[in-house]
């Protein structure tokens, strides 16, 4: 594919996002995290950055035991301020925070986000 391939095809998507849209689910998130880990991704619509690692991550996802969960940052930033309060995380915007057993154990932001560094931290 050369760098003037338009309209060729895009890679198969190999992820189905969670998406996170309320407090509630956030006990629920922790909870699964104690059977396999729980891989939160923080997304701002607006930002070209956030775009790039989410496409990233979308086309070489092949992680089976961990659960990728989605949240919109522009509609649900109160959200986003709760897992940087429950993990002990500074915000940033894009974000990975990957948890396990109810603890952060990773997180990285903008072009620190790939599904390799995620999976030489699980």
């Amino acid at each position: 594919m050369g760098l003037f391939s338009f309209g060729a095809s895009k890679k198969e998507q190999n992820i189905n996002w969670v998406k996170f849209t309320n407090e509630e689910q956030l006990k629920e998130f922790i909870q699964e995290s104690n059977e396999h880990p729980v891989m939160f991704f923080k997304h701002s619509i607006r930002c070209s950055i956030s775009s790039m690692a989410m496409n990233r991550v979308e086309s070489d996802w092949d992680l089976e035991d961990v659960t990728p969960v989605y949240l919109d940052l522009i509609n649900f930033r109160n959200l986003s301020n709760l897992l940087a309060e429950t993990f002990e995380v500074e915000h940033q915007s894009p974000q990975v925070i990957l948890v396990k057993d109810g603890k952060s154990i990773y997180n990285a932001s903008h072009n620190q986000i790939s599904v390799a560094s995620i999976k030489m931290n699980l």
